[in-house]
């Protein structure tokens, strides 16, 4: 391998690390989000921006965020291709992990694409275990949209529903971040709390909970011809049966038109039951899932 430095990256890293990642996905019809964010990974707390110097290159990079105490998640990764086949992504890997252990973790997560070959063996060669796989829900915002069933924000109810339900087993406790984008990790009590708080718990009742979600966040992302729109994310959507389903996302669609929402994402288990669910309720869903995988920081990995 090509002798590198790996050290944490600066801001002046930026047009080196845009060479090299600016067209990652260009045969899949997207680009790459780390031109975009690059100077939010460098001044940041709980995080840690890794490259591999190479001198007059930049042979990779890859961040470590910490989620909570005892959670981290890794994000990012990228080779430049001169130097792929040289074990950089391993070296980086395991920095991260020495990394995440010294802050308290003892659990690294990332998420890989499902089309993304290389990433999954890749991140299986590093020593991360497969978790679970999700899948997006698209509801069209709708401020007429209509539930056949009793709206709350009932805490206990929807800790209660989540401990016991099938989404929660699949996906392992984990939902999307309420902080960190496209990072998922573990639903505490405290989170519905939280939710509930803000207005931002939303629990379908019927004879019983039937089902919830929860928002996330709402952001301004660039649609395929550049220009703003208002997305509006729910960090999780889990139900009983096809009906609270679909009583379940026009409640999503309803709240999420009063946010003024032009678009939203719901996280869902990728599972037979939510994926046809989902269809069934007439809700857009997005062409492939994504894996979720795990390094367990408390055995050695080296």
């Amino acid at each position: 391998m090509t002798e590198i430095e790996l050290r944490e990256a600066t801001h002046d890293d930026y047009e080196n690390v845009v060479a090299f990642t600016e067209d990652t996905w260009a045969d899949r019809g997207r680009g790459d989000y780390i031109p975009r964010i690059y100077h939010d990974w460098i001044d940041g707390e709980n995080q840690y921006t890794l490259v591999a110097d190479a001198g007059d290159e930049i042979a990779g990079i890859v961040q470590c965020v910490m989620l909570s105490d005892w959670e981290a998640w890794g994000q990012g990764m990228r080779v430049n291709p001169n130097f792929r086949e040289q074990g950089v992504a391993s070296v980086m890997t395991y920095d991260l992990f020495d990394w995440a252990r010294e802050q308290g973790a003892t659990v690294l997560r990332n998420m890989v694409f499902s089309w993304n070959v290389a990433g999954l063996g890749s991140s299986r060669a590093a020593g991360y275990d497969p978790v679970t796989e999700f899948r997006w829900a698209h509801p069209e915002p709708d401020a007429t949209a209509e539930s056949a069933m009793t709206l709350t924000e009932d805490v206990n109810a929807a800790w209660k529903f989540w401990t016991g339900s099938d989404a929660r087993t699949h996906l392992e406790g984990l939902v999307l971040d309420y902080e960190e984008s496209w990072a998922l990790s573990e639903l505490t009590r405290d989170d519905l709390q939280n939710r509930a708080e803000n207005n931002e718990l939303l629990v379908v009742q019927e004879n019983g909970v039937r089902g919830f979600a929860t928002v996330c966040r709402k952001s301004e992302w660039e649609n395929e011809d550049g220009d703003p729109e208002t997305w509006v994310e729910y960090s999780i959507g889990a139900w009983d049966d096809a009906d609270s389903a679909r009583s379940l996302f026009a409640e999503i669609a309803r709240d999420a038109a009063e946010r003024g929402a032009e678009r939203t994402r719901v996280l869902i288990p990728e599972t037979a039951q939510f994926v046809s669910d989902t269809a069934y309720a007439r809700v857009k869903i997005s062409d492939d899932p994504d894996f979720v995988m795990g390094m367990d920081l408390t055995k050695s990995y080296r």
